[in-house]
């Protein structure tokens, strides 16, 4: 038997680690276009950017894992066609690779500027990039980002803590305001505007020029770097050429089944039928790679497993650290526990008076209990949810 993980990102080594720690002995592949071996994506906007991450941390394994643990590891090369029929997939280098299980894992590709000179923004997906990132930030640099959302942000809290000027445009009002909604939103705005970062917001970027950016209300700013972190494409092309069904993503179960008994999806290109949500859902986090990843390799041994961790995401920016899981409508009713002014609170979104999502800012070891109250679908009342002396597992119970 021979098992294909192609994407050589976090979702595919943890895929095929969970094959070798599950006892699987026939032929493991793993192809990833990158030149490096797989890596984690969280530090290149915030422990590398910051200088407190040692480069080599970022590796899910060490060099001599794969060949240790027997993984035909094939980096540098794009997987060019998918041939379901003959079950096989044709390399950019010419060579082909037989399977029969195959995980398909990606990844997602930054969007582009779209603007005249938009090429000349820098964007963050890769270790290259946040490595041309690092050396194209210091003390004296003027750096712009493009996009208010959480690399944008990490990005620039990143530069503003090495003395760099910074500016952050964004299309919204507020930072992540489609997100988190207004009152949530202007707790990061608060916070980057009190470490020095410009916020030039509801407008957009219309050309990017040699010496800065010109904006949509006919003001121009001026940088020595941009950055670009407009959001991500689900990298589907393949799964698409090939007929698996695709839409926001490749379309899988909750078990991470494709389309195709025999192809499976992880990471960032799984839409998911979410057993717990009842609804679909496609999630760009470092959490979801890391958990859907073995989930699919034990689904390709044939376990009877379903994939219903809740989404999860977390940041840091400079003295604000938070998690952030479920999944809730920005304008849904929110309800605060904590101190909102002094940056520590967990606030809690509402959906027909249940718990939908929670995030818990500069407060530690709660995740796994909103988890719960979540899971619970327990009606709440909102004062005792509210009240920071009632914990909240009596209000999951």
């Amino acid at each position: 038997m021979t098992y294909v993980v192609v994407g050589g990102g976090l979702a595919g080594a943890k895929a095929v680690e969970t094959l070798r720690k599950s006892g699987f002995a026939g032929q493991v592949t793993l192809i990833g276009a990158e030149t490096v071996r797989p890596y984690e994506r969280p530090p290149l906007s915030k422990g590398l950017l910051l200088g407190n991450d040692e480069p080599d941390s970022v590796f899910v394994h060490s060099t001599e894992w794969y060949a240790d643990h027997d993984v035909d590891l094939r980096l540098g090369v794009t997987v060019t066609a998918l041939d379901r029929t003959t079950k096989s997939l044709r390399l950019d280098n010419g060579d082909d690779v037989d399977y029969d299980r195959l995980l398909l894992a990606t990844g997602s590709s930054p969007r582009r500027l779209d603007v005249p000179g938009g090429e000349r923004a820098l964007l963050l997906r890769t270790l290259a990039d946040s490595h041309r990132i690092d050396e194209a930030i210091t003390k004296d640099t003027h750096l712009v980002v493009v996009g208010a959302g959480w690399i944008g942000l990490e990005v620039a809290a990143a530069a503003r803590s090495r003395g760099a000027r910074v500016t952050v445009v964004g299309t919204s009002a507020l930072p992540l305001q489609h997100i988190l909604g207004d009152e949530i939103a202007r707790v990061f705005a608060d916070l980057h505007r009190a470490n020095g970062t410009e916020l030039r917001m509801n407008t957009h970027v219309t050309e990017v020029t040699a010496d800065g950016v010109r904006l949509a209300d006919g003001t121009s700013v001026p940088a020595d770097v941009v950055v670009a972190g407009i959001g991500v494409t689900p990298n589907v092309s393949l799964a698409a050429g090939a007929g698996l069904d695709v839409d926001n993503g490749v379309l899988v179960s909750s078990r991470l089944a494709t389309s195709d008994p025999d192809i499976f999806a992880a990471g960032d290109i799984a839409n998911i039928d979410h057993p717990l949500l009842g609804r679909r859902l496609r999630v760009e986090h470092w959490d979801t790679a890391i958990r859907s990843g073995p989930v699919a390799a034990r689904a390709m041994l044939g376990e009877d497993v379903v994939y219903d961790r809740l989404p999860f995401f977390f940041t840091d920016q400079y003295d604000l650290g938070m998690e952030y899981t479920g999944s809730a409508p920005a304008d849904a009713e929110v309800v605060i526990r904590g101190d909102l002014a002094a940056r520590e609170f967990i606030a809690f979104w509402l959906v027909d008076g249940k718990v939908a999502a929670g995030m818990n800012v500069n407060i530690w070891d709660v995740s796994d209990k909103i988890d719960a109250l979540i899971r619970s679908g327990a009606t709440v009342d909102r004062t005792r949810l509210a009240a920071t002396d009632v914990d909240l597992s009596e209000l999951a119970a």
